[in-house]
């Protein structure tokens, strides 16, 4: 296939899976599989995280006018009741850091053996099934607004954003909504919350990746770095298309995903991840992909 129309392809399928509860490395690990790519080449790795980046920004751009709010309001909040920790920003940073230092150390040791097709499958659907249930248990919220959060909340649902970095298919935005219905966020609460943490969390995790991959380690030498790289001008096309196209494309869908959630649950995706799940196990044990 045509360089151009893959990256075409994979910024569609990040744009549209990143910020939706149904895990964009799976899927993208499973087009890689579908269309026997090989997304670990050196310029092909260094490419997904520029697509992730393109996903990213959609984000502070779809919510400038709430991060300028929270940011004239802070640390007291609107009504003056809130502090260092408890104001929105405050429970952002407080989940990330919650899931940021335990997923670091975890992955460094067993990261590398989870990104297999089993594992995804496993994850789709068993993820699939708790998103169900939660979402049709869980639904009698007590809060409504990211504003009404509290402390303990947030740990929680930083702690359960580690699975996703744990185990690829999880999907980050499925670990925290349903984390968040749990403990009592409407969906539209949740959904804002997954937002906000995942700002953060994946910049600095793709970032990290990035410096990782431009700047291996005597360790990581010779396992799919791309340093030194030199990218040429049909290399720089490839990577400016799939950045865009995986900013346009996510940024609809969270503006989508947003006026969703207010009127539907999430049952959809969770019936979309446990088929996939099914299917995806039912190819691998025939061997066809």
């Amino acid at each position: 296939m045509n360089d151009f129309l893959i990256s075409v392809l994979l910024g569609v399928v990040e744009g549209l899976t990143e910020f939706l509860p149904v895990s964009s490395t799976g899927h993208l690990r499973i087009v890689e599989a579908l269309f026997n790519l090989n997304l670990h080449d050196s310029f092909w790795k260094m490419y997904t995280i520029v697509i992730q980046l393109g996903a990213i920004l959609a984000l502070p751009v779809y919510f400038w006018n709430r991060i300028l709010k929270f940011l004239a309001t802070y640390p007291r909040g609107e009504r003056g009741d809130r502090n260092l920790l408890t104001h929105p920003l405050g429970l952002t940073i407080v989940a990330f850091i919650v899931t940021a230092i335990p997923a670091w150390l975890l992955t460094k040791v067993i990261g590398k053996n989870l990104e297999s097709l089993w594992v995804i499958s496993l994850a789709l659907l068993i993820g699939g099934v708790v998103m169900w249930i939660v979402d049709a248990t869980f639904t009698r919220p007590r809060v409504t607004h990211m504003e009404e959060m509290n402390l303990p909340q947030a740990i929680w649902i930083g702690a359960c954003q580690i699975l996703s970095a744990v185990f690829p298919g999880t999907s980050r935005s499925m670990s925290t909504i349903a984390a968040g219905q749990v403990v009592g966020l409407s969906r539209p609460a949740a959904l804002e919350f997954s937002f906000f943490l995942s700002m953060p969390t994946m910049a600095v995790a793709t970032l990290y990746d990035l410096y990782k991959t431009l700047k291996p380690s005597r360790e990581t030498i010779g396992e799919g770095n791309i340093a030194p790289l030199a990218v040429d001008h049909h290399q720089w096309i490839v990577l400016a298309i799939g950045f865009v196209v995986s900013f346009i494309v996510a940024l609809a869908v969270v503006a989508w995903f947003m006026r969703w959630v207010r009127t539907k649950g999430f049952a959809p995706f969770a019936i979309y991840r446990i088929v996939l799940g099914i299917v995806l196990i039912i190819l691998l044990m025939r061997g066809s992909i």
